[in-house]
């Protein structure tokens, strides 16, 4: 069902990958809501996945490849996108991150510091260099919306999380930061929205990632919130009825981040 929450909208998502992904379902219900949008992804990522079949359903989006730590291929996509939309930019989604450590298997006590030092550039210093872009451009509308998606090992111990947890707390500190600047200059309001465990390409890359989601659905009152209630989530955002809330971590999880324990939890340790 479409509400038309984001009728004329006009915005760009970065991270789609292919059908499992949140930024996909993000970017298929914004086009259901009545946006515009502009997709875009690492070029990698771009011959990997399947994002021209997103760009179709989508009314036939643009796929303008950016490396999201190269501000000459950030600066290029903006200038595109704007002239595409014959203006500014009313939202912005990052979906963006990727931990090296994780992938070669490198415990958390013996990290590879310059693995490390790319990780926190992909996963956490590009929401700072989109931002910085569309600030300095002054890309984005009046009252827009920017997202970056996090998770709780930020502020949790998980300890097969590993470096994503430091990158997940320095991506919810720039948007903190950045949102106090862009919201005095322009009205533009930035936050990040903290998912339930989720199976998509990314996230089932991370050791024991069956055991997390089977966890958190025992312990969410709600259970684990799934990719299209997140997309949902995410068009609310973009709407014009959340205008006044920015520079929040805000948990999409079905009530587990306040939950301390439950008795499914307890009853699964009586077995064990």
């Amino acid at each position: 069902m479409s509400y038309n929450l984001l009728k004329e909208k006009k915005g760009i998502i970065f991270g789609a990958l292919d059908e499992k992904s949140l930024a996909w379902k993000t970017a298929l219900r914004c086009f259901e809501e009545g946006a515009q949008i502009v997709l875009t992804n690492a070029p990698v990522a771009l011959r990997m996945g399947e994002i021209n079949k997103l760009a179709e359903l989508c009314g036939n989006a643009p796929v303008i490849g950016a490396d999201v730590t190269n501000m000459d291929d950030l600066q290029n996509l903006f200038a595109r996108a704007t002239e595409h939309f014959g203006g500014t930019i009313d939202f912005i989604l990052h979906s963006v991150g990727m931990g090296i450590n994780v992938r070669k298997n490198i415990p958390y006590t013996n990290l590879n510091y310059d693995f490390n030092h790319k990780t926190f550039d992909i996963s956490s210093m590009s929401l700072h260099r989109i931002l910085q872009t569309a600030y300095k451009l002054d890309a984005m509308s009046e009252w827009g919306s920017v997202i970056a998606l996090t998770y709780i090992a930020a502020q949790r111990v998980f300890p097969d999380y590993s470096e994503m947890a430091d990158a997940k707390a320095l991506l919810e500190s720039i948007s903190r930061s950045f949102g106090y600047h862009y919201g005095i200059k322009k009205k533009v309001r930035v936050n990040t929205v903290s998912q339930s465990p989720t199976r998509t390409t990314a996230g089932s890359g991370v050791k024991g990632f069956d055991g997390f989601i089977s966890y958190a659905e025992k312990m969410s009152p709600l259970g684990n919130a799934t990719q299209d209630d997140c997309a949902n989530y995410c068009v609310t955002l973009f709407s014009d009825l959340t205008r006044y809330v920015t520079m929040q971590n805000l948990f999409h999880d079905g009530g587990f981040s306040f939950t301390g324990v439950t008795p499914a939890v307890i009853e699964q340790m009586k077995e064990e």
